[in-house]
């Protein structure tokens, strides 16, 4: 809730004006992705109380996808927005001060590619920059003094594929796709457009500049943990203040989009990937207290909807088991086996731990601690649930999804 009920009243509203306004020029993959954006925006004119500068990565599969509408839109709404698609890193390291830009990067794949060539100083920035007091340093001045950058700033990176895990790993993620036949959209045009949404602009900087202080002062609870909660603190806090139904719909979007991400992560770590199979084989075989190498190599193998059996250049081998799964502290070892005979074999009980942390069994549901509990008490209509099939509660845990650091 806000520093008075009237503010908390308007903030609320003015979000939900906000949020219709964005919907209307993108479509965007999820309705937790559009309140996500709305309270990114909103985040951007408290961003010198914070101490995260969350990312928020636009990504998508190919062009035509509508990652440059969305930073279109976000132009026209964020606090000081600097398009970087053609500044110079140097313009950008003096422009970040006290004050700092929302910085909105296009083709931000040209700056983490193999074309990166003379942008290294701006990713570096954007690395940097997620956490308040992490300067960069550079020789500057005709005395060629060592000189500390401020690289504390939001920003918005949209780029065909997924970012670098060092930005993706700090950022609110959207996975943008093509629009279906039938999905419309209000076009874009500068004469009615940019003067709508300026109004909005305007509007959110009367309401939350004066809310700098209190925005510092606040400690949400959170329904994730680690760098994840660094990443939506300050979204959940700017829900907080407008009060209403936005303290609890923005943290189910939070929980979505977390569990959203970690999901996708599980299944496209080959790692990760081999935990789960060699989970579902030990089912199969009644979870015996251990199996044979070859056992094991020659379940995964068979499984013609699993990467194992093309897996190098003859298929998963007992060596390139061992390999993938020492990093686990998993290793093979002489067991003896009910008929007497001992074998090389993996126990079951090594597993249990890499299970627990890397791919915990979704049909064992948890409930978090703190989905629903804001900073400050909150009144209003309660929102919608997600919409979507993914769960709203978090994957192993009573505390959420934890994102690797």
């Amino acid at each position: 809730m806000g520093a008075t009920g009237q503010a908390a009243d308007d903030g609320s509203v003015l979000l939900d004006e906000l949020r219709a306004a964005i919907g209307r020029y993108v479509v965007l993959p999820s309705e937790e992705a559009l309140t996500a954006v709305t309270l990114w925006v909103a985040a951007s004119h408290v961003q010198p109380a914070l101490q995260h500068a969350p990312r928020l990565a636009v990504v998508g599969p190919t062009k035509g996808c509508g990652k440059s509408r969305v930073l279109d839109v976000l132009h026209e709404t964020v606090h000081r927005p600097m398009m970087t698609v053609n500044t110079s890193p140097a313009v950008v390291f003096r422009v970040i001060g006290k004050n700092p830009p929302t910085l909105l990067v296009d083709e931000a794949d040209t700056i983490f590619g193999p074309k990166a060539g003379e942008k290294e100083d701006l990713r570096g920035l954007l690395n940097a920059g997620h956490q308040r007091n992490r300067p960069a340093w550079r020789i500057s001045g005709p005395e060629h003094k060592p000189t500390a950058f401020p690289t504390f700033a939001m920003a918005a990176l949209a780029g065909i594929g997924d970012l670098p895990d060092t930005i993706m790993d700090r950022a609110v993620v959207l996975r943008m796709q093509k629009r279906k036949p039938g999905e419309r959209i209000t076009p874009f045009r500068s004469r009615y457009s940019v003067p709508e949404l300026n109004a909005l602009r305007d509007r959110l900087a009367a309401w939350l500049v004066p809310l700098r202080g209190v925005a510092a002062s606040l400690v949400p609870k959170m329904p994730v943990e680690d760098r994840a909660a660094d990443t939506w603190e300050p979204l959940i806090i700017v829900a907080d203040l407008a009060g209403g139904h936005w303290p609890a719909q923005a943290r189910a979007a939070c929980l979505a989009m977390t569990r959203n991400e970690v999901v996708r992560d599980e299944q496209t770590t080959l790692k990760t990937r081999l935990l789960r199979d060699i989970r579902r084989v030990f089912e199969q075989e009644g979870d015996r207290e251990a199996l044979r190498s070859q056992d094991l190599l020659a379940a995964l193998v068979q499984d013609a909807d699993a990467p194992w059996a093309e897996y190098g250049t003859k298929g998963l081998n007992a060596y390139h088991l061992a390999n993938l799964l020492r990093d686990f502290g998993i290793s093979p070892a002489n067991h003896r086996f009910e008929n007497g005979r001992q074998a090389k074999a993996y126990a079951r009980n090594q597993f249990l731990d890499a299970w627990a942390r890397y791919c915990p069994d979704p049909a064992q549901p948890s409930t978090p601690e703190h989905v629903s509990a804001p900073a400050r008490p909150a009144k209003g209509k309660p929102p919608a649930p997600p919409s979507g099939a993914l769960p709203v509660g978090p994957p192993g845990g009573t505390a959420g999804p934890k994102r690797a650091r």
